[in-house]
């Protein structure tokens, strides 16, 4: 069975407040890369974890319904997926509770049935949706 293993690491110093940090990928695309708690829980400029899980799972999804529609022979003529990720508070911490996908596709020659099946299957099926503890939801247009 083929594995697959990807890395990024995270540097804090300070408070969990007042405190900083940055993150870094294996892949280079983020090096040392600022978040903070302004970050997360603000409108400072910069990333957050919970932005960063968001952008993740729209590319999986995206991916995924990808591999799906050409494989039952409707390669797609574009997919533009949205997450929305949803922080909330939890006792004294939070947890990601929920993630809502938005897809607008463009799959020349589909059924709508077929469409939709797909569609919740990637949904299911992703790599992404498979790790979190939230209630994903998904609203597919087929333009």
């Amino acid at each position: 069975m083929a594995s697959i293993k990807r890395n990024a690491s995270a540097v804090w110093q300070g408070t969990g407040k007042e405190g900083g940090g940055s993150l870094t990928t294996q892949s280079g695309t983020l090096k040392a890369t600022p978040y903070s708690f302004g970050r997360r829980f603000g409108d400072e400029p910069g990333t957050n974890p919970e932005e960063l899980i968001a952008a993740a799972h729209a590319g999986c999804y995206s991916m995924a319904l990808a591999f799906m529609l050409t494989g039952a022979g409707h390669p797609p003529a574009s997919l533009n997926t949205t997450a929305t990720v949803g922080l909330e508070q939890e006792g004294a911490g939070w947890k990601i509770a929920t993630v809502h996908l938005v897809l607008k596709a463009k799959v020349p020659g589909i059924d709508r049935a077929t469409f939709d099946k797909l569609a919740a299957d990637a949904k299911a099926g992703c790599p992404v949706s498979k790790v979190l503890n939230a209630a994903v939801s998904l609203d597919a247009t087929l333009e």
